[in-house]
């Protein structure tokens, strides 16, 4: 059983890794060191989201749903277009990054599952509430998810394995 100490330890923990993670989100996403290019439609790979994925396979659910929420805020504030001014849109699929990232990597012990599904669940999520919603219509978010998603999903796993397998040996 964890004492009073241990518990606010780690919570202590999970808030100030959670809010590093989320802060390099928005690094990220506020500089080009965020976008990495791809020879797509898109013409980039967002990279936004790998603190989320890093976060729920390194330290677990609650930092992955936490890094994923302010991932999600960011999107929502930094807003350019009506599909991310939707909170909803913004919001929810980045907060699922985490806890997906975390399942995979809990049921398989691979980073590169994990980051996989991780990224394909933001795509899916982002795509599918934009189209619920009414701002895209289907064929263009399946164009979308095939376009921008799979380089994404390419780009996240390389990095992901990269930093969660250096990550692991500097902890240790």
């Amino acid at each position: 059983m964890k004492t009073d100490s241990t518990a606010n330890r780690w919570q202590a923990r999970t808030l100030t890794v959670s809010g590093l993670l989320g802060a390099l989100s928005i690094i990220l996403g506020m500089t080009p060191l965020g976008f990495i290019p791809v020879p797509t439609a898109a013409g980039h790979a967002t990279i936004m989201h790998i603190p989320v994925i890093l976060g729920a396979v390194l330290e677990g659910p609650k930092v992955g749903a936490l890094t994923g929420l302010i991932f999600g805020l960011y999107s929502f504030l930094r807003a350019s277009i009506p599909m991310f001014a939707d909170p909803i849109v913004a919001i929810a699929p980045r907060v699922l990054i985490g806890i997906v990232a975390y399942v995979v990597y809990r049921i398989t012990r691979s980073e590169a599952l994990a980051a996989a599904l991780g990224t394909f669940s933001n795509t899916a999520g982002v795509m599918v509430l934009a189209v619920v919603r009414g701002y895209l219509p289907k064929a263009a978010a399946w164009a979308i998810v095939v376009t921008h998603g799979i380089p994404e999903i390419i780009v996240a796993v390389v990095i992901t394995v990269i930093a969660s397998r250096a990550l692991r040996k500097v902890r240790r």
